[in-house]
């Protein structure tokens, strides 16, 4: 038995909707959705109030993933500028992989320019933990301007993971030192 075979079909609808939005962006069609997780649209349409309401409930699904895989551990003892590279370090290994289309979190914030659409709310959210993750770390880290260099950091992922995730460059040798050069100039030295 497969394990889709063994997914509920909100399950295989969450995850339908993961893979295809992010592969193809946020316009799918119900349709297609459906026919990859294998439900009626009747059975979406039971389980989620609408296509947008699937979208959000899938990106909430994937929110913890993606913040164990770009965030270091609560525990992590490392230094808070040593804790902020890590995070960069991250985006660079998975910038480097074929299947890397860049954040999707941003992605949906783009696409979606409506910033009341439930999806985008739950996009603003986790983008919004990351710029305080940033945030939290420079202040700890003795940064002169704790919330300007959150703000630039931000803006450094974003345009790194979109760049990368078109493929209009390699992040590998570029972002790292470009963020070490923010930390320094903030005072994490």
């Amino acid at each position: 038995m497969t394990t889709k075979a063994k997914q509920s079909p909100r399950e295989r609808l969450l995850e339908a909707t993961a893979t295809l939005t992010y592969r193809n962006g946020v316009g799918i069609g119900v349709e297609a959705l459906c026919k990859a997780a294998g439900v009626s649209k009747r059975s979406l349409y039971q389980l989620f109030e609408s296509k947008g309401e699937l979208l959000a409930a899938s990106l909430e699904e994937h929110a913890s993933a993606y913040a164990a895989g770009a965030l270091p551990s609560a525990d992590d003892d490392r230094s808070p500028r040593e804790r902020i590279l890590h995070v960069f370090e991250h985006v660079e290994l998975q910038a480097d992989t074929p299947e890397f289309q860049g954040c999707r979190y941003l992605a949906v914030q783009i696409e979606l320019k409506d910033r009341s659409h439930p999806a985008s709310q739950v996009a603003h959210r986790i983008k919004a933990n990351l710029t305080a993750f940033f945030r939290a770390e420079a202040e700890q880290g003795g940064a002169s301007d704790p919330d300007l260099l959150a703000r630039q950091l931000i803006l450094v992922f974003d345009g790194a993971s979109a760049r990368a995730g078109i493929g209009a460059d390699n992040l590998t040798g570029l972002v790292v030192p470009t963020v070490a050069a923010l930390l320094d100039t903030a005072g994490m030295g």
